[in-house]
């Protein structure tokens, strides 16, 4: 069984960011499906997690465990591991991503620990996921947003957790003040469902 992994930064429920990645994991896992691979997705809004920044413990948990803290992200840790594809997305706020998103990425620092057993003069790390997964991202601002920052942001994670990078899908909203007006844009459905069905390519690439 596959899994798509979609995790929303959007703080505001209903936002357009919430709605292109959950239609972009449902599409990735409807196209595998209809090429004969079992899929499911999983649609997360991490505004409605309950979790800790990120204590730059600098040690790695006991084996079996990616974080020290058991919160709503233990759970959320075990998925984005065995994930097959993953989807993230996120507002862009002051030029990056949310302060959930961001908040979220900080807490992934466990998965490449210190390597305290070699020298650390070169800052070397352990990496707990070696698996490439395929990867992209979605960005929602205003016409005149610049997501330049946001995107280095999500690229930077996808290179920390071996996701491939895919590609970004960025949504200008003409009205900033109207929440979910991506579901009534068929360009960016177009450009959606183009963007779905080369990341279903890829993940039956690596069946």
């Amino acid at each position: 069984m596959k899994l798509i992994l979609a995790l929303s930064g959007s703080p505001v429920d209903g936002s357009s960011t919430d709605y292109l990645i959950r239609v972009l994991a449902e599409s990735i896992a409807q196209r595998l499906a209809t090429e004969g691979l079992e899929a499911k997705h999983r649609f997360i809004r991490l505004a409605d997690l309950q979790f800790i920044p990120c204590q730059a413990c600098g040690r790695a948990p006991e084996p079996g465990l990616f974080c020290l803290f058991d919160d709503d992200l233990t759970d959320i840790y075990t998925d984005l591991a065995r994930c097959d594809c993953l989807v993230v997305g996120s507002p862009v706020y002051f030029d990056s991503v949310s302060a959930q998103t961001k908040a979220f990425i900080d807490r992934c620092n466990c998965f490449r620990p210190p390597d305290w057993d070699n020298q650390l003069e070169n800052h070397d790390f352990v990496k707990l996921l070696t698996r490439k997964r395929p990867g992209a991202m979605v960005l929602v601002g205003g016409e005149r947003g610049w997501f330049e920052g946001a995107r280095r942001v999500i690229a930077g994670l996808f290179r920390w957790i071996e996701v491939t990078n895919e590609g970004a899908l960025v949504y200008r909203s003409p009205d900033f003040r109207a929440k979910g007006t991506a579901a009534s844009d068929e360009d960016v459905k177009r450009e959606l469902q183009q963007l779905a069905v080369r990341l279903a390519d890829k993940v039956r690439e690596q069946s």
